[in-house]
This record gives C-alpha cells, structure tokens and sequence, in this order.
C-alpha cells in the first residue's frame, strides 16, 4: 500500500519560483504607484522596482520547465485564450489613454468659462521660444493647481513644471529662492520671479516677466487735473496701474514743465482727463515726442462744469486729422439699462478694424459722460486711421447736458457717432496715438464692468507694440448665489427633513402593500 504524501513537505522549484515571481510583480508594482505618487524616481522607487524586476525575471526563468507544463494542459489553454483576451482588452484601453493623455481635450461648459486659458495666456505661451521652469515647493500635490499647469503644458513644449519637497531637496530651494513651503517659481534662464497667487493671471504674468527682453514704461501726464494712478478712490486710475503692472510694465507720473519735456524712458504717454489747459509750450512737448516716434493716449472729457476747460491739443489733433467735438453724447436705445446707466452712458458694441478692438466683438463697453471724437478729414484716410468705437443709431449729441435733453436737428447729431480714433503717423516714424471722448471708462469703479478693461489695456499694448499682449483677460465668476429670507429657509428645511422622506415612505409602503 502506498503511503500518502505527507503534507508540509519540502518545497519545490517551481513552488519556490512562483513565491518569487509573485514577490516580484508585487514589488513592481508598488514602486510604479510610488513614483506616480512622487512624481520622480526616488530611492525606495527605485530600489523597489529593481528588485522586483530581478525576482520577476529570476521567478520565470527558474519556473519555465513548470511554466510550459502548465500551458500544455486542455484547461490551462482555455484559460490562456481568456487571459489573451483580457490583455487584448487592457491593450486597447491602455491606447485609447495613452491617445487621450498626448491628445488632451477639455470641455469647459461654465458660462464665463473660467476653466479655459484666456487667448492672451495662450497668445503669450505658444509664442514662447525659450524654456520656463514652474516649481512649486510642497510636500502635498495640489489638484487644482497641477490642473492649471497641464493646460499650460498643452500650448507649449517650452512649459517645465514640477512639485518638490523643499525639505528632501533643500539645495534646489536655495537655487530657486524659495524661502517658504507653498513658494511657486517661475524662472527662465537668470530671472525668477515667485508667483503672487495661484491663478491664471498670476501665472501668465510671472511667465511675462522672467521672458520679456525690456520692460516699458508708461507715463501719466500730472498737473492739468488727470486722473491719478496713485488715487484708490472711485474715480482714481489705481487699478488702471495695478493692471498694466501685472502685465509687465512700469508705470510713473510725470509733470511736463518739471521735467522740461517728455522723459525718454517714456514708452507711452497718457494724458488722463485733464480738467485744465495746457500751456502751449508743454503742447509742443508732447507734439515734439510724437513727431519723434513717441506714442500716446489722450483722453478727452467732455465741459460739463465751470471747473473744467478745454486742454488746447488742438493743435496736435489737427496734425493727426482728428476731430474732438464740443458736445455730450446722449444713448438714448435703452442698452443702457443693463448695467443701470442713464442716456449720457453711452454703450458701445460696435468696434472699428483694428487690433485694440479686435477681440471686443459681442462684447460691450461704456463710457460715462462722452464727447465724440471722429476723423476731420475722411479724403485723407490711411489704413491706421480708424473710428474704433461706434455707439448706436439711437444717439445723437448735444451741446450741453441738461436735465432734460431731447434731439434738435438744428444743432445736434444722430449717431452711430464715434467715440474714438487711432491715428497713424503722419510722418512715417512709427508714432502711435489714440484718442478717446472719455476719461470716465478707465476709471476704478468702471474698468472691471463689461469690457472696459480690455479696451484700456489693449489700447497700451497697441501703442507699447505689444501685441502679442491684446486680448480678452480673465474673467471672474458671476455670482449666482441665492439669498433667501427667513421664511424661504425655514419652509425649505421642512422641505428637506420631512415632506421629501415623507414621500419616499409614502411611496414605499404604497408600492408595497399593492404587491401583497
């Protein structure tokens, strides 16, 4: 009689390389799923995924005499055909992420759609020609933010972005500057510049400034009543400032007769609203840094009280075949209502062909308390000579704003009417100068309302030469909450503890008792 094997015995090869194998792919996988997790190889990844390569590939060669046995058995083939069409399976969804993941596609389907990178971002990075490394030094990944880097990946090859722990990697911190946990770096070449905020704006605006070749200064005209970019009053031009500061440029106030003529640092000249004349000689100023190539806006305020006068820069429109009118426009097509605003707001939602106003259409923009400002001579246009802001059939101007104003066909005019120009260089030496019937729209109560903004900006980036910068910014979200009284919020928490289970039980034990 045979004896029955004895169980616990000694254990075989192919015990031994199945142990192995098993061990093996164990300890591959958990290296792979730790550097997804870090990001990058580091020392237990690594030494994980060499050992388990090792004990995989010593399993299968130990075990490959009882390997072919298995496989030359009937129920061992079926369930090869099975495993075959599991990984033929795992196969086409590996390529079907694979294609995904090298063929990002996002659908952004908020209104504002606050998801998707704005065209300046993608304007500034796809024409990107050197490399921008994003590190953010942290211990913990940050979902939203790695988010917002892969879109930034997918519009150029030149985007670099990393998260490292500042406390295993202390000699890369140094490097980069980072003096606290959270740091986000922007650094291309020499320059570095960490991030303040974690936003769109705050990432394109840092990409801006460590790959701009020269920064540009725009200059404020002072001492005729402009509008001042230091006053963070309603009426001020300090979020103007802080504005064209995020979009890489220096700004400062200059006061002509001090400074006995235009600065030559000065890349752009704004001349604010002034409430006063200038005396003929600073006109001769800006005209002088106009005729050398200089570059300028002028915005205009129409006379509507006995504290303000012209400024005297007729001569300097007369030069450049603008025409600003002695008059207050009056909109009286009721789109002004949409944003609460009387008849002497005009809305524009017409634009003239040219870049500044080239990603404004279907958008609106406002103007409190404007004056026209058209071209004098049409007989004498050029391509750069452009009415660039059009207001409705249903305006007209008047000659001064009453409490009552109704249209005269004696004196006033229906529109559309021009509210402002670009003109060319009447000389051929790459001036730039923009002309707009109203001061009011740039303000610090107007410029984040509708499209404002965009029109202010994309005019500096027009006249700096800076076109890659013209386009429509990031939006903020529109508040939808909901605000209910008392009431509301008392009936809608019987709503949501009893009437609503009530039903549920209700319908239950209706459904119930019918299948007794």
């Amino acid at each position: 009689m045979t004896p029955a094997p004895v169980k616990g015995g000694p254990i075989g090869r192919n015990a031994w390389a199945e142990l192995a194998a098993t061990i093996g792919a164990a300890c591959l996988i958990a290296g792979y799923l730790r550097y997804t997790i870090q990001g990058e190889w580091l020392r237990t990844a690594e030494i994980l995924a060499i050992g388990g390569g090792v004990l995989l590939l010593g399993g299968i060669i130990v075990g490959f005499g009882g390997i072919i046995a298995f496989f030359s058995r009937r129920s061992s083939r079926l369930g090869t055909n099975a495993t075959v069409l599991v990984i033929a399976v795992l196969a086409i969804l590996f390529v079907v992420n694979f294609v995904g993941y090298r063929h990002h596609k996002r659908f952004d389907l908020t209104t504002e759609k606050l998801y998707t990178l704005s065209d300046q971002t993608r304007k500034i990075v796809r024409g990107l020609t050197q490399d921008v490394n994003i590190v953010r030094f942290a211990k913990l990944p940050d979902a939203q933010f790695d988010d917002l880097m892969t879109e930034y990946r997918n519009l150029s090859s030149h985007i670099k972005y990393q998260t490292v722990d500042p406390q295993e990697k202390p000699d890369v911190a140094r490097d980069y500057g980072a003096t606290h946990m959270g740091d986000v770096i922007v650094a291309s070449g020499t320059r570095k510049q960490t991030l303040q905020g974690n936003d769109e704006q705050a990432v394109t605006t840092a990409i801006l400034k460590v790959t701009s070749q020269q920064v540009k200064t725009v200059c404020f005209v002072s001492g005729h009543g402009e509008r001042s970019i230091v006053d963070d009053g309603a009426t001020g031009y300090s979020q103007a400032d802080e504005g064209l500061k995020k979009e890489n440029y220096d700004t400062k106030t200059i006061n002509l007769a001090s400074t006995n003529g235009v600065p030559s640092d000065c890349s752009v000249v704004v001349i604010a609203g002034p409430t006063q004349a200038f005396f003929p000689q600073e006109t001769d100023m800006v005209s002088r840094y106009l005729d050398g190539g200089g570059k300028a806006l002028i915005e205009v305020d129409p006379i509507t009280s006995d504290k303000q006068v012209e400024p005297k820069l007729d001569s300097i429109f007369d030069k450049w075949n603008i025409k600003v009118g002695d008059n207050v426009v009056i909109d009286v097509s009721g789109m002004g209502r949409l944003l609460n605003a009387g008849p002497a707001i005009p809305l524009v939602i017409s634009y003239g062909d040219s870049p500044i106003t080239k990603g404004l259409d279907g958008t609106m923009t406002f103007f409190p308390l404007a004056r026209t400002v058209s071209i004098a001579d049409k007989s004498k246009l050029t391509p750069q000579d452009v009415e660039i802001l059009m207001t409705s059939p249903q305006s007209f101007t008047t000659p001064k704003l009453e409490h009552e104003v109704k249209y005269d066909p004696k004196t006033d005019t229906r529109g559309p009417l021009s509210l402002g120009v670009e003109g060319s260089d009447p000389d051929g030496k790459n001036a730039r100068l923009v002309v707009i019937g109203d001061s009011d729209f740039a303000t610090n109560q107007a410029i984040g309302s509708t499209s404002n903004g965009d029109l202010f900006f994309n005019t500096i980036d027009w006249l700096a030469q800076d076109e890659n910068l013209i386009s429509i910014r990031p939006k903020s979200p529109t508040n939808r909450r909901i605000v209910l009284t008392e009431g509301q919020s008392v009936g809608l928490q019987w709503f949501e503890l009893f009437l609503l289970p009530g039903f549920v039980i209700i319908l239950g034990i209706a459904v119930w008792w019918r299948r007794r």
